[in-house]
């Protein structure tokens, strides 16, 4: 056989051996479904958000330029008149030092909640009823709240009754004077949101692997290296969350010295003032400006957190 009838009598390799074939590219249809999807499932959240945070932002922004008593169809503008007024009246910035006392309170309040969030992360007998204990304030209303401590704090009530059981007779008034007043409110501000920093702490513990414990009970690390070595390192990006809602909420304060005492006593907080100017005073212009410098405050102080906390990447292993 010659060798022209082999190369004609050898079978020819099938077409696919040459190489794989290329994949059809998709229509030009689904990729442009493909490309909208994400956002069809956004109109309903986006238009919420648009609606009733940004809108509403924009208005109190427009309303901070004029003399608006909040009732009348009329507005006049008044340029930055609400402002200039908010930054020469000193007493409008006074009520600040009242958000001292909430700020103190905020750092026993971090300081509790890790704490018992470190403690219960570990294996306590009954530590998911002390969990049940922790975090049931923060899912009572505020507005209970602040009734169930007003007759707690009143002259012989509940916290005298307590304390006369104990031997300990008082006469002093709880919410008469301004230091014992906002001390008080303070410490309800406490028990009320402890439990979601407890909450958020004990999470961010839970996520740690457990063969870093392992691994450190074998070193022969204790309770307290742990925490030191392994649980505050590993926390550290919700515990420079927690710092920052505090900080934002203690200038905020609003709900509980309200319902108590309504701002009376040296307890007036700059929510309060401004809720008195908008409703009370009918300045709606002058509350909206004071409105608009609280939010300023607020991310100015956040900026400031996170310039000197920055996120970092947490690596334990």
């Amino acid at each position: 056989m010659t060798d022209t009838t082999r190369k004609a009598a050898r079978p020819k390799a099938p077409a696919a051996a040459a190489g794989p074939k290329r994949a059809a590219p998709a229509p030009r249809r689904t990729r442009l479904t493909r490309r909208l999807t994400p956002w069809l499932f956004l109109i309903a959240p986006l238009a919420l958000l648009l609606t009733f945070t940004y809108a509403p932002i924009a208005n109190m922004i427009a309303y901070s330029f004029t003399d608006w008593d909040g009732i009348s169809p009329e507005l006049n503008w008044t340029g930055t008149e609400n402002y200039t007024e908010l930054l020469t009246r000193s007493e409008l910035f006074e009520v600040f030092f009242v958000s001292g006392y909430y700020l103190v309170a905020s750092v026993v309040q971090i300081g509790l909640a890790l704490y018992f969030a470190t403690v219960l992360s570990f294996d306590v007998r009954f530590r998911n009823f002390f969990k049940g204990v922790l975090f049931f304030p923060y899912l009572i209303n505020g507005v209970a709240i602040g009734f169930v401590f007003l007759y707690f704090f009143q002259d012989g009530g509940t916290l005298d009754s307590v304390l006369r059981l104990l031997g300990v007779e008082t006469d002093h008034a709880w919410l008469g004077t301004p230091s014992s007043a906002n001390t008080s409110l303070a410490g309800v501000s406490v028990w009320r949101h402890l439990g979601l920093n407890f909450v958020l702490f004990l999470g961010a513990i839970q996520s740690i692997p457990g063969e870093l414990y392992e691994a450190a009970e074998i070193d022969g690390a204790n309770r307290w290296h742990q925490f030191r070595h392994i649980i505050a390192p590993g926390i550290k990006p919700v515990l420079s969350l927690s710092v920052i809602l505090s900080v934002s909420g203690s200038l905020s304060v609003f709900e509980i010295p309200y319902i108590m005492t309504g701002g009376a006593t040296g307890t007036e907080t700059f929510v309060i003032q401004t809720v008195k100017l908008a409703f009370q005073f009918n300045k709606t212009g002058l509350a909206s400006a004071a409105a608009v410098v609280l939010l300023l405050i607020v991310l100015a102080v956040t900026w400031v957190q996170r310039r000197i906390v920055p996120d970092e990447k947490v690596d334990l292993v």
